[in-house]
């Protein structure tokens, strides 16, 4: 039996022998190499399976990752795995689970089944763990909260522990989930002459979440938790770590590397945390992207203050992000020396990468049968689910082109949430049955993840798998109420995703802003029954002077008028950092969720077409001569679709040849 990653005692208990050489302290010079492996942003991809396209996805996959888990435990004599949050939402395997059948107290999440056949040895919680609210997330964690309106229950959880040090309980004052955990771990060391032995070492982890979570779900969290900055809960319990007789301190961080000013409730603080006395190694998160990133010269961290992008330090620490949805692991080669007592991090020797599960121009990794096995009949369920019919479209909807101005991924969401605010309107708040609704929608999917994270629906038949790709994420449906200057302030934000062109560049110039989360790009409409909302985004204007012409029925809108915008719990209660958007001008709240409302409105509807949802196009770029070709990358072989939505100021720059092509953009037309 291999007792690697098994605590001491037990250990001990297997090998009675060995327990004497573990007790004593190693002696000056002793070495331990020791892999630390990280999934972060999971998602609950279990499976390499795409249930919006109902297809396979050899890119993804916790199933594939595995594999690549299990090469580098032959690789290492010694090594830990964790996982760095944002663990059960984000497919439609987690929203059925969550959603429309949940397990049962005894039983245990798909995601979990499968992480638990890898034996991980810890985890944190990332913000989306908190999205389907915290009577769900006790439950599937097995941990019993004493919190308002949340049963104490004790049920089937992870079988490795979670540890959280900056949520806590408003009831009590209490932590959410233990804030730390010292592990103790048998590991093979290499002694001054040469010999290996084993020798145990006391691996202490602590975890962290976005602060912001407050905000994002702050229907779920109001008066509920409080939380701690990241860097101020680490000043809290590392020392604590320490005294408690930790040789290592590993951060589980689900957060990124960020060098702006520090605030309280700063979203991405591991540059900031990687400086706090005590901490050995940060496991990082939340960004969806990859840290280090050596080959690659436009990477964000390529030229950031205090980080090494080559072997993966953030202000001396050692550091990794393993991309997300189980597309990668990361992989900290971590060289220890014990020395004037104690174990210390050769920095020398050390290093961080990233592994692929798909490398560029490579065959993927083959899965790992077991979790296919494991997840089996929740996986399956899951597909018949999403199968089950709502409506047709006599249209394609999708996102290959919406930085062009194409809409037909977003209008029929827009108009789904705009006919229920309506209605609820008519029914409920007649005071404010004369103030025009608008809705926003951006686009969940558009080119982040490579050539198979867009948007794509066919013409033909709907069902729920094609609603969930046009609608990704678990929100609830949310109204505000804002004035005409607030809605340029908001439309100002959202053409962030754009560059700045220079009209008189000659060489080519990228549209698209990568660094700028497409989610973050709402485009804003009205209806026929209400009016309609237009405007111009000039792209050779600085970020926060590219709205123009911004008219609503025709005339010019005027900065006090007042607008309904309907939206979803996130972006109401301040996520993406929207100006005006803080929850304190919210109208309606509403149960439903954004997705089950345009489920519903397809039903009724039965039969959307395109003459009434695809040729709505609400904004266009102002016109400009470039001296040079304008590009942004697509799926190659995709201009037919353009074409159908009107679009026709887009030509093929270059077909990349890996299921991308780079596209130019004719922004004079």
């Amino acid at each position: 039996m291999n007792t690697r990653n098994l605590p001491i005692l037990f250990a001990c208990a297997l090998a009675l022998a060995a327990c004497a050489t573990v007790s004593q302290r190693p002696a000056d010079g002793t070495r331990a190499q020791i892999g630390v492996l990280e999934t972060t942003d999971l998602h609950s991809n279990a499976m390499s399976y795409d249930y919006y396209k109902l297809a396979p996805d050899e890119s993804l996959g916790l199933e594939r990752a595995a594999t690549l888990i299990l090469q580098a435990r032959k690789e290492f004599a010694n090594t830990l795995l964790f996982d760095a949050g944002d663990t059960i939402q984000g497919t439609a395997l987690a929203d059925y689970q969550a959603l429309v059948h949940p397990p049962t107290c005894e039983q245990q999440l798909a995601i979990y089944k499968a992480m638990d056949t890898l034996h991980y040895d810890a985890g944190t919680l990332g913000n989306h763990e908190f999205n389907y609210g915290l009577k769900f997330l006790s439950q599937v964690t097995g941990t019993p909260f004493d919190v308002a309106d949340v049963p104490v229950e004790h049920c089937k959880g992870p079988d490795y522990p979670l540890v959280l040090s900056n949520v806590f309980s408003a009831k009590t004052g209490k932590p959410l989930f233990t804030p730390w955990r010292i592990l103790t771990r048998n590991v093979r060391v290499r002694v001054p002459d040469g010999s290996e032995r084993a020798a145990a070492l006391r691996i202490g982890v602590i975890g962290f979440t976005p602060p912001p979570i407050l905000q994002w779900d702050k229907r779920n969290l109001e008066g509920k938790v409080t939380v701690l900055p990241v860097v101020d809960a680490a000043r809290k319990y590392v020392p604590q770590m320490r005294a408690a007789g930790a040789d290592v301190v590993i951060a589980i961080v689900h957060g990124g590397i960020n060098t702006a000013p520090y605030t309280p409730d700063m979203e991405n603080a591991d540059w900031y945390l990687a400086q706090v006395p005590g901490i050995d190694v940060m496991l990082t998160g939340h960004s969806h992207q990859v840290f280090p990133d050596p080959h690659n010269p436009k990477s964000h961290y390529a030229h950031m203050r205090d980080v090494d992008n080559q072997r993966g330090f953030v202000n001396g620490v050692p550091a990794v992000m393993g991309d997300f949805f189980g597309k990668a692991i990361g992989v900290i080669d971590l060289n220890l020396v014990y020395t004037g007592g104690h174990w210390q991090v050769d920095k020398d020797k050390t290093h961080s990468e990233v592994r692929l599960v798909e490398p560029r121009g490579k065959v993927a990794v083959a899965p790992d049968e077991v979790i296919a096995h494991t997840v089996a009949h929740e996986h399956e369920a899951t597909i018949a689910y999403v199968k089950t019919p709502i409506g047709r479209s006599d249209f394609a909807m999708s996102t290959y082109f919406v930085a062009a101005g194409d809409n037909s991924a977003l209008a029929l969401v827009n108009a789904a949430q705009r006919d229920y605010v309506e209605k609820y309107i008519r029914a409920n708040l007649l005071q404010f049955a004369d103030v025009p609704v608008l809705s926003a929608a951006a686009p969940f999917k558009a080119g982040f993840g490579g050539p198979n994270d867009y948007t794509d629906v066919p013409a033909g038949p709907l069902a729920i798998n094609n609603a969930a790709d046009l609608y990704l994420y678990p929100n609830t449906l949310t109204a505000v109420k804002i004035t005409g200057a607030g809605v340029k302030a908001w439309l100002e934000k959202s053409a962030q995703w754009f560059n700045r062109i220079d009209p008189a560049k000659k060489e080519p110039q990228e549209l698209i802003n990568r660094r700028y989360p497409t989610y973050n790009f709402d485009v804003l409409q009205a209806g026929s029954s209400g009016g309609s909302l237009t405007y111009t985004i000039d792209v050779t204007q600085p970020v926060g002077e590219r709205i123009g012409n911004l008219r609503f029925d025709g005339k010019p809108v005027v900065d006090t008028h007042a607008f309904i915008v309907v939206t979803n719990n996130y972006r109401a209660s301040g996520g993406g950092g929207f100006p005006g958007l803080d929850g304190k001008n919210i109208i309606l709240s509403a149960p439903d969720a954004n997705r089950d409302v345009l489920i519903d409105y397809v039903r009724a509807a039965r039969e959307i077409q395109r003459k009434d949802f695809g040729d709505m196009h609400s904004w266009r770029f102002a016109r400009v001569k470039t001296a040079g070709p304008v590009i942004f990358t697509s799926v190659a072989g995709k201009l037919d679709l353009a074409r159908g939505a009107g679009i026709d100021d887009v030509a093929l720059f270059k077909d990349n040849g890996d299921g991308s092509a780079v596209y130019s953009l004719d922004l004079s037309k």
